[in-house]
């Protein structure tokens, strides 16, 4: 049993304005095999949460602690983060020209797991996991999300996530971009990555509609950096009916 917590976390980021705080004591925690939700009106804090945990640089955190299993992941550089089993799937990923999807996973996987696969499993298991997300085989050689539609993009995301086998698994909107079937390939491949490995997932979403096929086992409610509200999954179905107005000051659109 893994545990990532999260107590009084307070992050902010550069502007030309000087710094700006975004998060404002988040308190979250996650054992291994829970799904928690995220949910928010835009600017709410969620994805600064996400990158902050990944360890992007323009994110800045001012106070606060998280660990996994005990451990200072804010001491850790973003590699160290990876190889403790943290994962970050991207709401916007990235283009990498020149280097092929079927490199940059065994790269991936070998740095991870300080030691390369065997070539003939790890081919196997390429080829298994592109068919469940419904890729063609061909984009193995193509560059990493170059020419890729958001949906082809966020497939390779999940490709990822079920080859690498983190510990705790952000996901940064997922849904977004997606169109009925390829939400739904997309969390069909979160539900199996979960029942493999047992793994956690920090969800993080706009809408309800993702919550219909990845299940939550708890819903946390952002609201201008902090958590507003939680709850089990009958919050989301709340959240659907009513939206965000009444977490929010008079006059304000979520």
């Amino acid at each position: 049993m893994s545990t990532l917590e999260i107590r009084d976390l307070h992050v902010s980021v550069e502007t030309k304005e000087g710094p700006k705080a975004i998060l404002r004591g988040v308190d979250l925690t996650i054992g291994s095999g829970e799904i928690h939700a995220v949910m928010g009106p835009n600017g709410s804090g969620k994805s600064t949460l996400a990158y902050s945990l990944a360890g992007h640089p323009k994110y800045q955190v001012t106070s606060g602690t998280v660990t996994l299993d005990g451990e200072d992941v804010l001491a850790m550089t973003v590699d160290e983060r990876a190889r403790a089993g943290l994962f970050l799937a991207m709401q916007y990923p990235v283009e990498v020209p020149g280097v092929s999807v079927s490199n940059f996973l065994r790269t991936a996987k070998t740095a991870i797991d300080g030691e390369a696969p065997a070539l003939r499993t790890w081919v196997k298991d390429v080829k298994s996991a592109m068919a469940n997300l419904r890729m063609d085989p061909a984009f193995a050689e193509r560059s990493v999300n170059e020419g890729f539609s958001g949906g082809e993009k966020k497939r390779h995301e999940i490709l990822q996530l079920e080859l690498l086998k983190p510990r705790f698994a952000v996901l940064d909107e997922t849904d977004s971009g997606l169109d009925v079937d390829a939400l739904r390939i997309v969390s069909e491949g979160v539900n199996r990555a979960h029942e493999a490995t047992d793994l956690g997932v920090l969800l993080i979403t706009h809408y309800t509609r993702i919550l219909r096929y990845i299940k939550p086992d708890f819903v946390h409610v952002f609201v201008d950096g902090r958590v507003a509200e939680e709850g089990g999954p009958e919050l989301a179905d709340r959240l659907e009916n009513e939206g965000y107005d009444r977490f929010l000051p008079a006059g304000t659109v979520a």
